[in-house]
């Protein structure tokens, strides 16, 4: 049995220590860049694993090392993720995360953390990606980020600049929490009733309905799109699926959403994407896969 004052203890407790610190920004990193919450665990255990084994006399900025194999870590895995995700059933979309405790998870700021964002950045690729989310989120220099990502910082500007344009393209500038939970509860509202006029009032006249059931659950398995098209499906829907429902407003992603439960069990996480023009996309999480971890969180 080792002592208290054991140097090998001590550098253990330590090393703990250090790890734990760094943690939350850990799996900030790697969430952003995986847009899963059960995958970045995995990486962040890895990271442990590595940080562990690595000789830490030889390592000046445990945090800087750390975030550096996490980083690591979660592009080669976004490579291998993007090959199964090709092949998943129906629209794919990120894992939610309770953001109540933590805004910012683990960030400088609360940037790419939006479901809408994480969705638009799965189309980019992982050093794009995780360049985007070192600058926007975690607020690193760019020649930090180039070390981490092993290039030069003249191309990690372009790799930033190129998500930023993508984003740009690709989203509208989004509302405030608060005329985003306005225009929910309207949409919700309307939803329940099958409302076509309120439906099409606040849907934008090119929204997409993303209904992510991995399979698993009886969820559209292709996107809904256009105000006509999105009213209609809804106004269908709408006798088969709210009748049982309950509802209860909880917090996903910095953003108010709507977690839907039949018979005590959830069955959907609905969060929408509001810009001045009103809902541009709605997200309809319901693979229990990506449901249960979410709702244990809440109940946590």
């Amino acid at each position: 049995m080792r002592s208290a004052d054991d140097p090998d203890s001590l550098d253990l407790d330590r090393a703990t220590r250090e790890f734990t610190g760094a943690r939350p920004q850990l799996f900030g990193i790697a969430y952003r860049v995986l847009g899963s919450a059960a995958e970045a665990e995995d990486i962040v255990q890895e990271a442990w694993l590595r940080w562990q084994k690595a000789d830490r006399t030889e390592i000046r900025e445990p945090a800087a090392f750390l975030a550096t194999v996490t980083a690591r870590l979660a592009i080669n895995l976004a490579r291998s993720a993007r090959v199964r995700r090709e092949s998943y059933t129906g629209p794919w979309l990120p894992e939610p995360v309770d953001t109540s405790a933590d805004p910012q998870l683990g960030a400088e700021r609360a940037e790419a953390l939006d479901l809408a964002v994480l969705f638009l950045l799965e189309k980019l690729n992982p050093v794009e990606r995780a360049a985007y989310v070192l600058r926007e989120a975690f607020d690193y220099p760019y020649r930090r980020i180039a070390d981490i990502l092993e290039t030069s910082e003249a191309n990690t500007r372009q790799l930033v600049s190129r998500a930023r344009k993508h984003l740009s393209a690709e989203r509208r500038e989004p509302v405030g929490c608060d005329e985003h939970r306005r225009l929910l509860k309207v949409f919700l509202a309307a939803a329940r009733t099958g409302s076509l006029s309120v439906l099409e009032d606040v849907l934008t006249a090119d929204v997409v309905s993303y209904s992510d059931g991995g399979g698993v659950r009886g969820a559209s398995r292709i996107p809904v799109i256009g105000r006509t098209h999105v009213s209609k499906y809804l106004a269908a829907f709408a006798p088969r699926f709210w009748p049982e429902a309950d509802t209860r407003w909880v917090e996903a992603n910095g953003r108010p959403a709507v977690l839907v439960s039949a018979g005590g069990e959830a069955v959907a996480l609905l969060s929408v994407d509001v810009s001045a023009r009103g809902i541009e996309h709605i997200m309809w999480v319901m693979n229990p896969a990506k449901l249960s971890p979410y709702v244990d969180s809440l109940d946590s």
